[in-house]
């Protein structure tokens, strides 16, 4: 028997226990094994962090999500929706429940209820710790279906496998890594999925279980205007090259119309699915498939060429001038707002340099350099034009739909680091088509018998190297030598991605390690330290000022009301505490004094390196709080357009609050062997202001490592 690539394969007989599976059988076994396997190693990849540290939560964001999981889980829905925070952006409050993409927090509180449905002993945080490594094998089977559908049964089981392990994916999805995107791409690829199936089908089933895929991801994600932009995108391009069918028509009208209804129950995108500028495209091609599918119909019953030319024109004309009318009254009146300034920042990448600092300011969303690509998919950069090739080859209505995923994707992936994470499905995908079209071939060649010397000869008219049929001279040798390449990439691929895991993206931001010069491993638990210190060592309705990265971790695990935190949605607050860090002591207190703040947290590196500190940050606060004040200006920080620590730089900053708070009895530290005192270890320099005393504050806490430095707002004088 013969299996789907044309591969002879022998039934196996189990004579020791009398069993026989035939050919389809074997495969079918041989295929579950696989997957099963993928899946365990996409799991168990994830769980370095949890091996080398504990099973604790990463990053920022992750924080809020588990406790907006916490309210969820312990008190229902009806309290999850109706929360107002009072605990952040004091004193102005959040209404978390329109303010939030609840799919992840619903996700991981129906897993946590459903362990406890079946008497499983587990705690809220260690379900929240291991839903990104279970969806991330959830991701990989997801990754097999969508090969198997654009191609063959073989590409999936490669794009499985390559997906399982493929770092940038990884990246988001390694365990404690409770963010939006460890279950956001397992909802992406699930409605492409989806929508693929339909557009193959032209049924209404598959339409409407595409609607309900992108219904979870545009709850859990706002990467959803990618899947609601990408879609459309593609069904212009098949309109335009000919290729549009009927099944199309079918697969986009029931995905968009039932898809927009479900995506605005999520209360924080609500009317913006018809109101956003960013949500135009997918509406006015909705409108264009009417009007063509009216054509069609119309020219299906006017036999006369003529008369039908001059039907079009009017209903094209007509629809033209009633569509820009309805486009123009809807503009004017403010009901479709224009684009929001994120999505400038995907499609210009200086536009938020140039106008929203505090998106530039975010690490992630920085340009993403050549090397961070190689570092991200390594072997499949070299791989995906050949998967493109093979696509435009053999092009299909899913082809198509794949090289449009990956050519924007792509784009969007320079434009942003973050995005990464968005293009690594369609890299895997591509490069699985060309691993499996190689080898599919070469293990042809080799399989071929190979013709006598002499034939070769003869039919090639005595000319050595000649054609042979398809067979020419050495191309067993060629063959062999290619199918060894390719699995010795493979296996680079598997070294490089499991050094990666394990290396770079399986430290939790929040315990650092470093490297001894004895090769050991030392562990900075300096921000646990503190947030533990201020949860049992100041009073319950403190107030703390810290600059908004670190107020997600603040909430969660100091319990203290804080100003501002990582959902940034107000700009004027998160200036008002950058002017509070960049003016002077005094000028600081009074600003202090009027938000209620009892405490400030600051971030330094200086004594042990630590380089994400406040003082690297600063020059963000100064220009977000100039977006607001435009009494500040960034240049009275700089010296001749230099930042400088040392005492070069200008008083404005060395007598800023941030610089004081950072530095409060650094120079009397010496750091390193032969250095002054007051060395700074980030910057390589002695600081410029050693010697100063505190008016208004005082120091509360400093961590072990000098990592994290809390200090006291005075009460004022009695003036009495």
């Amino acid at each position: 028997m013969t299996g789907k690539s044309g591969v002879a394969i022998s039934p196996l007989v189990l004579d020791s226990i009398g069993v026989k599976f035939s050919t389809k059988q074997l495969e079918i076994l041989l295929r579950i094994a696989i997957l099963s396997s993928t899946c365990l190693l996409a799991f168990s990849v994830r769980l370095f962090s949890v091996l080398r540290y504990e099973s604790v939560i990463h990053e920022f964001d992750p924080y809020f999500n588990y406790r907006a999981t916490l309210v969820l889980a312990n008190k229902g829905y009806y309290e999850f929706w109706n929360w107002f925070d009072h605990e952040s952006w004091y004193p102005l409050g959040r209404i978390v429940g329109g303010t939030v993409y609840p799919g992840l927090m619903w996700t991981a509180a129906n897993l946590y209820w459903l362990l406890q449905l079946v008497t499983l002993t587990a705690s809220l945080r260690e379900v929240c710790v291991l839903t990104a490594p279970l969806f991330a094998a959830l991701t990989a089977m997801l990754g097999y279906a969508l090969g198997a559908e654009i191609r063959d049964r073989q590409t999936g089981l490669l794009a499985a496998a390559l997906l399982a392990i493929c770092p940038g994916y990884i990246s988001r999805s390694v365990a404690g890594s409770f963010d939006n995107e460890g279950v956001a791409i397992f909802a992406l690829l699930l409605t492409f999925y989806f929508f693929i199936k339909a557009v193959n089908s032209g049924s209404i089933a598959w339409s409407v279980a595409a609607s309900l895929a992108y219904f979870y991801m545009a709850s859990a994600w706002g990467g959803y205007v990618f899947v609601i932009n990408l879609v459309p995108l593609y069904v212009v391009v098949m309109l335009l090259s000919g290729r549009f069918s009927e099944r199309l028509y079918i697969a986009y009208s029931v995905f968009y119309i039932m898809g927009m209804l479900l995506a605005m129950q999520i209360r924080f995108i609500g009317f913006q699915h018809v109101q956003s500028g960013e949500h135009s495209m997918a509406m006015v091609t909705f409108a264009l498939l009417q009007v063509y599918m009216l054509l069609a119909w119309i020219k299906a019953r006017i036999a006369d060429p003529a008369k039908f030319r001059l039907v079009m024109r009017l209903i094209v004309a007509a629809a033209g001038a009633l569509g820009m009318a309805a486009l123009g009254a809807a503009v004017l009146t403010g009901k479709i707002s224009p684009w929001t300034g994120r999505f400038y920042a995907l499609l210009d990448p200086t536009f938020a340099k140039e106008h929203i600092p505090i998106i530039a300011s975010v690490s992630e969303h920085q340009p993403t350099t050549w090397s961070s690509f190689f570092f991200d998919l390594h072997m499949l950069m070299l791989l995906v034009p050949t998967g493109v090739h093979f696509c435009f080859k053999r092009l299909t209505d899913a082809n198509v739909f794949l090289i449009l995923y990956a050519m924007c994707s792509f784009y969007f992936a320079g434009v942003m680091v973050r995005l990464m994470l968005v293009t690594a499905p369609a890299m895997v995908l591509l490069s699985s088509i060309a691993i499996s079209a190689m080898l599919t071939t070469y293990c042809q060649q080799l399989r071929a018998p190979a013709a006598p010397a002499a034939k070769l000869v003869k039919q090639s008219g005595g000319k050595s190297g000649g054609s042979a049929g398809n067979h020419l001279e050495g191309q067993r040798e060629v063959a062999a030598g290619m199918t060894v390449g390719i699995f010795i990439l493979l296996s680079f691929f598997v070294r490089h991605s499991t050094w990666v895991t394990a290396e770079a993206y399986s430290s939790p931001s929040i315990v650092l390690a470093a490297k001894q010069s004895d090769g050991s491993r030392m562990l900075f638990d300096d921000f646990r330290e503190a947030y533990y210190w201020l949860r049992h060592n100041t009073p319950e309705d403190a107030k703390v000022m810290s600059w908004w990265d670190y107020g997600y971790q603040i909430s969660v695990m100091a319990n203290r009301t804080i100003l501002v935190d990582n959902n940034t949605w107000n700009n004027t607050h998160i200036a008002t505490v950058g002017r509070a860090l960049c003016s002077s002591e005094e000028d600081a207190y009074y600003i202090m004094r009027g938000l209620d703040v009892d405490y400030v947290l600051v971030v330094f590196g200086g004594l042990t390196g630590f380089a994400s500190d406040d003082i690297n940050k600063f020059l963000w606060m100064v220009r977000i709080g100039a977006g607001v004040f435009p009494d500040i200006r960034e240049a009275d920080y700089l010296n001749q357009g230099e930042y400088r620590i040392d005492k070069e730089a200008p008083a404005s900053f060395l007598n800023s609050l941030a610089y004081k708070l950072s530095f409060y009895r650094f120079g009397q530290i010496m750091t390193e062997h032969g250095k002054p005192t007051g060395f700074d270890r980030v910057r390589n320099v002695e600081i410029g202001n050693k010697d100063f005393e505190l008016d208004y504050m005082e120091e509360a806490f400093t961590s072990a490592n000098w990592i994290v430095r809390v200090y006291k707002v005075k009460d004022l004088d009695n003036r009495w």
